[in-house]
């Protein structure tokens, strides 16, 4: 074990998003969005549960702003409903959802906690899906409006900004698999979704640094590192399949101006996605930073039988999550040192956190010692990574409540503050003051022999 102290001016925070916690889902001029429509379609949700109260944040932001302050956060990446701010077709601007995110803006910074706002967190307004949503190449425009809007309005006070999270998972788990909203199962719309969502991304970006307004704006990716199964050549190059398209394939084009090479038959894919002259180009804006969502690693074996990716993945050994997820820390470690590599741009750990279900004992104390155990462990590796000359500039942890975990309703708890959704009662686990006491101490003990 080796001990190290992070950089002054580390940036700890915790991440959420508008849709699991917000509530609230039609008051105040508030429109529809595909995460209403899709969790009150019977059978969409594991546990019939829907966010329209969820943790009430809209209501109850003060009292969490003040739990992050207690906590010693200095930051909190929230995210923006898009709905709320433009709720039908009209374009019309809805000034109350603005007049939210102004309040709960300024109790952040009255509680010494800066503002990481994310623009898009998969709740779509339901109005632009019914006209197609991400395969229609007319949200570009839509987007980029929206996003020069939000900043407009809020700019004066927030400077560092986040456009997508987890480009990735809303268009394929939302136009591919079909296992969150808009709940489609269509292979051509999810790989032209794809690459409408890069095009969006550096047409949001332009309009957001043309205001003048921010300092830094990028993305949240959603990431996994690539373990071959074997050390053979075959393995090896499945594995760097997998790290194209899992990990970079929304961001290589806003840097490179390319897809990396992901497919068995590259070329053909991009004549389905649609790519057309000029697109690529289009696509470049390059981010000030980049954001890695880590969960857990990818173990994947070449298969010649799968004739879009070649190959199969296999579930890791190590101990898993409540969600069933493999809890592999050297996993968050990895994916920094290659992405420093490759890019040489500042990093944040925008999220990183796990599921367990432990709630109040008879005291009313929340002990959830496996959670101090898997976030001692992966934010060890965040300092092994800095340690060695990564330049990382935070970690947010996911997540501050307890909340709506998309299509598994409320049955699997991340948060480090537990929420009664009956009550509403917030109160914070051990692994809520484990992080007050690292963040105090700005250090941390990590193992250097993990792989």
């Amino acid at each position: 074990m080796k001990k190290m102290t992070f950089p002054a001016g580390f940036s700890w925070g915790t991440a959420t998003a508008s849709y699991q916690v917000e509530g609230a889902w039609d008051e105040d001029g508030k429109g529809e969005s595909i995460w209403d429509r899709f969790s009150h379609t019977e059978g969409r949700i594991a546990t019939g549960d829907t966010g329209d109260v969820a943790c009430d944040q809209y209501h109850r932001y003060a009292e969490d702003a003040a739990i992050m302050k207690q906590i010693g956060m200095r930051g909190y990446r929230f995210s923006v409903s898009w709905s709320r701010i433009f709720p039908d077709a009209s374009g019309k601007v809805n000034q109350a959802g603005l007049d939210y995110y102004s309040r709960l803006t300024d109790e952040l910074l009255k509680n010494g906690v800066m503002p990481f706002p994310t623009l898009y967190h998969w709740d779509l307004p339901q109005w632009l899906q019914d006209q197609g949503g991400w395969a229609n190449r007319d949200i570009i425009t839509h987007f980029a409006t929206y996003a020069e809007t939000v900043v407009n309005a809020l700019g004066d006070r927030i400077k560092n900004w986040m456009v997508f999270n987890e480009p990735w998972v809303f268009v394929y788990l939302g136009y591919l698999y079909g296992v969150h909203a808009p709940g489609i199962r269509d292979s051509d719309l999810g790989v032209k979704a794809s690459h409408i969502v890069n095009l969006a991304q550096a047409s949001a970006m332009k309009a957001m640094r043309a205001t003048g307004k921010i300092e830094q704006v990028g993305s949240a990716y959603s990431m996994a590192s690539t373990y071959p199964y074997s050390d053979s050549a075959d393995d090896k190059a499945a594995a760097e399949r997998q790290h194209a398209w899992n990990n970079v394939w929304f961001l290589d084009p806003s840097i490179k101006g390319a897809y990396p090479n992901a497919y068995i038959e590259q070329e053909k894919m991009l004549r389905k996605m649609d790519v057309r002259p000029g697109d690529m180009e289009a696509c470049v804006e390059k981010p000030d930073f980049i954001g890695i969502n880590l969960y857990q690693r990818s173990i994947v074996e070449n298969d010649p039988n799968n004739r879009n990716l070649g190959l199969r993945q296999h579930r890791g050994p190590g101990p898993q999550t409540a969600f069933g997820w493999e809890i592999w820390p050297a996993a968050l470690y990895q994916m920094i040192k290659r992405i420093d590599k490759d890019y040489g741009l500042p990093i944040y750990i925008t999220e990183n956190g796990c599921s367990f279900p432990t709630g109040p004992d008879a005291n009313g104390r929340v002990p959830d010692q496996d959670r101090i155990d898997f976030y001692h462990g992966f934010v060890g590796q965040v300092g092994r990574a800095i340690d060695e000359g990564c330049d990382v500039r935070g970690y947010y942890g996911w997540t501050l409540i307890d909340n709506f975990e998309w299509a598994e309703g409320f049955r699997q708890r991340f948060g480090i503050v537990h929420v009664d959704f009956e009550t509403q009662k917030r109160t914070i686990k051990d692994s809520g003051y484990w992080f007050r006491d690292l963040i105090a101490a700005n250090e941390i003990e990590y193992d250097e022999t993990l792989v």
